[in-house]
Parts: structure tokens; C-alpha cells; sequence
């Protein structure tokens, strides 16, 4: 049998103009209850987002629980069908990537590889009014307290590409669920998952023309600023001044960073 390429493993979904089609639903109804006993999701602010209509949910990443929790909130307390962008690894492995495909999410390449056809499927689904959600830094956040990091301008672009609304959305509780990198599950179906969704992110000033590097860059400090400031709230404590920069402190910008460090050490 011929081994299969990257293009058949990471081949595009089809876009269904429907939300809440039969995978869906079928995938939500496994998904929910499993996220129903490993944590408690607790929201406020969801007045703020549109109920139909595209636009682009940005969030803060702290562990990898936390794709579960922003799809059920997407999902669950928004009625909206969740799609985010997920790394292209994901998309090969048996069983999780085809039903990741069915369910509408979208691969994003890493180590060089051009995301030309994932950001067009990106942009089918803003154009047929669905919402996608983002994680703008790209990977677990470096910073040692878990505060946001410096995010990376996809999001930004993709946004300002299809002319749709920014609203950012933090979360914090989910480290206490799943440490950072950790495989230790703690679960507990009453430890909350707390969300916050804030007001709309004004990027007028970005909009409709075209944009120089710096710009885009700046653009994409408002966003992550933006959603710092949500975490603040969250956890009553004040942030830092500047965002953390992996590159400033030469780690890794992608991967499990503190197995990548050791073995530099090493």
C-alpha cells in the first residue's frame, strides 16, 4: 500500500453550511458528558458575542484542556458550531483525524510548510457565517506564571482578510484540571473553568488597507493585551508589563518546551 502523504492526511474538510450538522451533534454528544465530569465550565459575558454571524473568538492557552473547554462553550452555552485551527499533527492520527475533519476543524502546518489551503477553508467558514476559534500564540503560553505570551499575527490577518469582528475570551482554572504539558488528569466535575468574554477588539484602525509588518504586529500586541487584561480579572491579580517573548529567553516555538530545554541542556 503507498504510504500516504501529508496532503491526504491533511486534506481540507468540507464546508457545511449547516452548524449543527449530524457529525457534529454526534461528536457533542460523546464530548459533553466527558467534559461534564472532568470540570465545570463557568461563563460570563456571552451577551457580548453575536448570535449568528461570523467573527473570530480569541483566547488565552494555558494547558491542553482547554480546546474542550472553549468548544463547549462554544457549543453548549453559544449554540455555534466550534471550529478552531489545530496543529497538522493532530490530522494523522487514526480515528482523531478523521473525525476532526467531519467536525469541521482545521489543520495548520508548522516546521515551513505553507498554510495557503487551510486558511482558505479558514475563510470559507467566516464566509458562510460561522465563527472559528483561535489560540493566537500558537502553542502553550512559555511564561513561567502562565500569563499570556506574545501571540503570533494569524489571527489579526484572518480577521482583518474576511472584515469580521475580534472578541477575546480568557479562561483560567483548566491548569488545575491538567498541569501545563502534564499527563496527571485531576478532574472534578465541580472545579470551575471560569470564562470571560470581553467587548469587541477595535481594530478599525487596521482595517481596509494594506498593512506594513509592524502594523500587523501591533495589531496583534492590542489582541494579546486585550486578553491579558481578561485574564487579570480572573484572577485578581496584576499583570505583567510586558509579554513574555520565548525568543528573548531562548526557548523553543514549538513542542513541549521543557523536555526541548532539558535535552538542550543535556
Amino acid at each position: 500500500m503507498a504510504k500516504k502523504t501529508n496532503r491526504e492526511y491533511l486534506r481540507m474538510p468540507k464546508i457545511n453550511p449547516s452548524e449543527r450538522h449530524f457529525v457534529l451533534v454526534l461528536i457533542a454528544s460523546i464530548l459533553i458528558p466527558l467534559v461534564r465530569t472532568l470540570f465545570k465550565v463557568v461563563a460570563t459575558g456571552q451577551e457580548k458575542l453575536p448570535k449568528k454571524g461570523a467573527y473570530v473568538l480569541v483566547s488565552n492557552h494555558v494547558t491542553n484542556v482547554d480546546a474542550l473547554a472553549m468548544a463547549y462553550f462554544v457549543y453548549v452555552i453559544m449554540r455555534r458550531a466550534p471550529h478552531f485551527l489545530a496543529k497538522g499533527s493532530l490530522f494523522k492520527v487514526p480515528v482523531v483525524g478523521p473525525v476532526l475533519r467531519a467536525a469541521g476543524q482545521i489543520p495548520i502546518y508548522r516546521g515551513g510548510q505553507r498554510n495557503d489551503e487551510p486558511l482558505r477553508a479558514a475563510h470559507s467558514y467566516l464566509d458562510a457565517g460561522h465563527c472559528i476559534s483561535i489560540f493566537p500564540e500558537g502553542t502553550l503560553t512559555r511564561d513561567p506564571d502562565l500569563w499570556p505570551m506574545r501571540g503570533k499575527t494569524g489571527a489579526v490577518r484572518l480577521a482583518l482578510e474576511t472584515n469580521v469582528p475580534v472578541f477575546p475570551i480568557a479562561h483560567w482554572g483548566s491548569e488545575m484540571i491538567l498541569p501545563q504539558y502534564g499527563a496527571k488528569f485531576r478532574p472534578g466535575f465541580w472545579k470551575p473553568v471560569r470564562l470571560v468574554v470581553g467587548d469587541e477588539i477595535d481594530l478599525s484602525a487596521y482595517r481596509g488597507k494594506k498593512l506594513t509588518p509592524a502594523e500587523v504586529h501591533e495589531a496583534t500586541e492590542l489582541v494579546m493585551r486585550t486578553i491579558t487584561e481578561l485574564v487579570a480579572q480572573l484572577r485578581g491579580t496584576v499583570p505583567p508589563q510586558e509579554l513574555w517573548d520565548p525568543v528573548n529567553h531562548g526557548q523553543s516555538q514549538t513542542g513541549n518546551f521543557k523536555k526541548n530545554d532539558k535535552k538542550a541542556k543535556n
